[in-house]
């Protein structure tokens, strides 16, 4: 599958590919620790009653991602744009206000009663449909996604390779999801369950990566029993994604994602069982 890329008539700010690279890549970073402390916001404010997607969040989200590489940073589009790659034409820039604060409503309505990774995949979906930038759409739809999945579990997920990599790693399966969204609401229908199973893989790859890496310093075989426990315990209150659900009713919701956490678990302790005893 061709690679899917925003195409607009304004020239970018940076003309020279490697030293758009080198600052992609350096807002990359500063675009994921801006969504980090977004989500300690969120995460801080749930105790208090609650926080609410806005489409400020989106706005600041994409600043980060396209500062000095495009004039319109943090600005909804003004014109038209083409996704090359794709058959999907987003709609009319003035539409996209309107379409943005919808899909804000979306979320917000659907927190309660809706799982994280179908939250997180309608999120991923929908931005790159309304596709409300001149550029960086794709970086903002993920991190958004990203943060939505993370409050509604309630923690910052463990792990070295995240979902957000993983997906800018490898982004045949996140084409052919979106795509296959999009089919769907070409025939009037929300239907996000490919985009879901691709956050699910990522989770548990996510996951599986947080026991992988031993203490700097040190090789597998010498992590301490405190640093194996508290990753134990971390790992444990990804099951947690709503104090209000009960656990089985999350467990009916996310069979995959608890498959994974359970077994990751499992495998810590057993790690840690095998230390104990081998004194």
């Amino acid at each position: 599958m061709a690679d899917r890329h925003s195409r607009t008539d304004e020239p970018d700010l940076i003309q020279d590919p490697g030293e758009r690279a080198v600052a992609e890549a350096r807002n990359a970073l500063r675009q994921f620790d801006v969504g980090m402390v977004l989500l300690e916001h969120w995460l801080d404010s749930g105790a208090k009653g609650g926080r609410y997607l806005r489409p400020s969040d989106l706005l600041t989200l994409n600043r980060f991602a396209i500062e000095g590489v495009s004039k319109y940073a943090g600005v909804f589009r003004n014109g038209e744009v083409r996704i090359d790659g794709s058959k999907h034409q987003p709609p009319q820039p003035s539409l996209v206000p309107e379409l943005v604060e919808d899909f804000c409503d979306y979320i917000n309505s659907k927190w309660k009663d809706s799982s994280a990774t179908e939250l997180a995949a309608y999120a991923l979906w929908r931005i790159n449909w309304i596709h409300p930038f001149a550029d960086g759409n794709g970086r903002t739809a993920r991190i958004v996604s990203y943060v939505v999945l993370c409050a509604k579990l309630g923690l910052r997920l463990p792990g070295t390779i995240t979902i957000p990599e993983q997906i800018s790693a490898d982004k045949v399966p996140y084409y052919v999801a979106l795509e296959a969204a999009d089919n769907a609401f070409e025939n009037e229908r929300i239907d996000v369950s490919e985009v879901e199973r691709l956050l699910e893989r990522c989770l548990e790859a996510q996951l599986e990566s947080a026991i992988q890496v031993p203490i700097a310093g040190a090789s597998r075989e010498v992590i301490t029993n405190v640093e194996l426990l508290t990753r134990v315990q971390f790992l444990e209150d990804t099951l947690k994604t709503s104090r209000s659900r009960p656990i089985s009713d999350f467990i009916e919701r996310n069979p995959i994602l608890f498959t994974g956490v359970f077994g990751i678990v499992a495998a810590v302790i057993g790690s840690v069982l095998t230390i104990l005893f081998s004194k």
